[in-house]
């Protein structure tokens, strides 16, 4: 926690806004029978100042006169009283401000942090576990939670040494549960994950975490020799404590995914092998995910998309032929529309003698020849060319696919 944020707990940062004054300064029935108890306008003034003041900032202030200007103007309306700088000789005597402070706790149910201090460290500790939020994050969620419980906040040093130190045994639980499960075979298997073995330049968790990314028949089998490495070692099948989060676990993996080895051998047992097994834990699906997106990408490039490639590059070569001998048949399908269009009555022959004139028969047979052997017939598969320069590929990952983890 900032100086700024400590100065700033339980006090008064500036002047209220005016939905502020209206709705947390405004005294109804209960407050006025209150405070017209009080003998005085000193009294009535600085009675009502303490009641807000619990009711805006969550405690009693040292000083009860400490509070914006903005603030004693606006009691001081509706009190009626037309000079607000009475409450000035408030807090001469400081009993009558203990004991008033005595009675706005019974009349309006407020607690003291004393009373209350074994409700918050169980929350403190539920929030802690569950979600390994920082210090500064259950601080504040704990001053929301003390407010909604009607309990006055204590001193901001009380209150942030008692969350960092809730907070840590919290931690301290988490990696102690986890280290638990394992067995001594276990242990050592993690341990040896951050060690260099001879000859290597990284440790294998490093290498474990940096999975490859290319697309590629040499890349796959990496992949796949990776994910059987990590399965094989077993960790997934670790009974894991049932109390335990699964988010606290996402947590723990995340830091194992970055931190270095170096910085992982400095922690403690606990807080090292439950921070390893988290990370393997997750390192078993991802390197199966691993496999997956990289055969995808593989599928999609080497075979699908060169066989696509190859496909187009034929039919772009075949075109300049397949436009030629088309204008022939065209011609020649033209002239028998015509001749068909006469009106009257002719001969086979005639049909031919026409049709010859225009695209001699040897022409038009090679011409019916050479597109019935580029254009596939009207009820076969557009993609059926595609189909087999694929099939022709498949054997690209086909050895890769007896070897996947299953």
């Amino acid at each position: 926690m900032s100086d700024e944020e400590a100065a700033a707990y339980g006090r008064f940062t500036g002047p209220p806004s005016r939905a502020e004054l209206e709705k947390l300064f405004f005294l109804d029935d209960a407050d006025r029978k209150l405070i017209a108890k009080r003998r005085g306008e000193d009294n009535r003034l600085g009675f009502a100042l303490q009641v807000t003041t619990a009711r805006f900032v969550g405690r009693f202030l040292p000083d009860p006169l400490d509070v914006p200007i903005e603030v004693v103007d606006y009691l001081a309306a509706q009190l009626g009283i037309a000079d607000a700088s009475v409450v000035k000789s408030y807090a001469e005597r400081q009993q009558t401000v203990f004991d008033h402070q005595d009675d706005i706790r019974k009349a309006y149910g407020l607690r003291s942090f004393a009373e209350a201090e074994d409700e918050f460290v169980a929350w403190a500790d539920a929030r802690a576990w569950n979600t390994g939020d920082g210090v500064k994050s259950v601080f504040a969620e704990g001053v929301t939670w003390l407010r909604g419980e009607k309990v006055l906040l204590p001193g901001v040093t009380t209150l942030a040494r008692l969350v960092a130190r809730v907070r840590e045994q919290a931690v301290e639980r988490l990696h102690q549960s986890l280290y638990a499960v394992l067995s001594p075979r276990q242990r050592a298997v993690l341990e040896l994950l951050l060690e260099m073995p001879e000859g290597a330049r990284t440790s294998d968790l490093e290498r474990w975490r940096k999975g490859p990314s290319v697309p590629s028949g040499r890349n796959l089998e990496k992949a796949l020799k990776r994910a059987q490495e990590i399965l094989g070692a077993g960790l997934g099948a670790v009974d894991l404590p049932a109390d335990v989060p699964q988010r606290r676990l996402v947590d723990l993996a995340r830091y194992g995914m970055s931190a270095t080895a170096t910085t992982l051998r400095r922690h403690g047992p606990p807080r090292q092998l439950a921070t390893l097994l988290a990370t393997v834990i997750y390192l078993e699906g991802k390197s199966v995910d691993d496999c997956l997106d990289l055969l995808d990408l593989l599928m999609t490039t080497e075979l699908i998309g060169k066989a696509e490639t190859a496909t187009d590059k034929e039919r772009a070569r075949q075109h300049p032929k397949l436009a030629r001998h088309s204008a022939t048949l065209a011609a020649a399908v033209e002239m028998l529309l015509e001749v068909t269009e006469y009106g009257e009555e002719i001969s086979l022959e005639q049909v031919w003698e026409s049709i010859d004139a225009v695209v001699p028969r040897r022409e038009m047979r090679s011409a019916v020849a050479a597109v019935t052997g580029m254009v596939p017939p009207p009820e076969a598969d557009d993609d059926g060319p595609m189909r087999a320069l694929l099939a022709e590929r498949i054997a690209t990952v086909s050895g890769f696919l007896k070897t996947s983890p299953r």
